[in-house]
């Protein structure tokens, strides 16, 4: 069989070889590529779809917002200014949110600041709301204040598990052989979510115990 298969090759001659090995590293070079390409397309699916639960964090936050400067609205009269920047900063941070891509940088530095905005305003806002006993021993206000704790919670950890997927397709992108696929098929980078000031990185602890 192999002496066929010399026989066969030195058939062809030198030109007919050449042409096998070419078309032989043609189709290595056509497999390389495929497998690449699906790979950073699963690398970028992963983090996309860990942006996705961040979003649900999000909305459940704003969600919960007004309802809690409602319920605060009753006893904290003598705080309307600061009642009013909560929701102007919710508000700046459900815009932000609308819509948003996770591929587009610009928004996610948007979002990434609306954010910080909202968390520095709720941090004032629960400081506030110390100095009022009524407020703290209200029924409703302990019951939001729990679910916007536990949404919190949530919005920490997928952030971390975002991260951990866009770090991961970027390094894709950014090592060799992977970002020479990159740079073909436009493979931008990813950005990280991450806090954007000392403020916002404390997370926000709302105890009415």
């Amino acid at each position: 069989m192999i002496e066929s298969l010399f026989g066969n090759l030195a058939a062809l001659g030198t030109n007919g070889v050449i042409l096998i090995v070419l078309g032989a590293i043609v189709l290595l070079l056509i497999f390389w590529l495929i497998g690449g390409y699906n790979g950073l397309v699963r690398l970028r699916n992963r983090y996309r779809n860990a942006f996705a639960q961040i979003d649900v964090q999000l909305k459940r936050r704003h969600d919960l917002i007004p309802n809690l400067v409602e319920t605060a609205k009753g006893y904290m009269k003598h705080e309307s200014e600061t009642l009013e920047a909560v929701i102007k900063a919710r508000n700046a941070a459900a815009s932000a949110r609308e819509g948003l891509s996770p591929d587009d940088a610009g928004q996610m530095q948007g979002l990434m600041t609306a954010e910080a905005g909202l968390g520095s305003m709720l941090g004032k806002f629960f400081a506030l709301s110390e100095a009022y006993p009524d407020l703290k021993a209200n029924q409703n206000m302990m019951q939001l204040s729990e679910e916007l704790t536990s949404t919190e919670n949530k919005v920490s950890f997928s952030r971390q598990a975002y991260n951990d997927a866009v770090t991961l397709y970027n390094t894709q992108t950014e090592t060799i052989p992977t970002n020479i696929i990159a740079g073909m098929f436009s493979f931008r980078q990813a950005v990280l979510f991450e806090v954007a000031n000392a403020e916002e990185r404390e997370r926000v602890d709302v105890s009415f115990d």
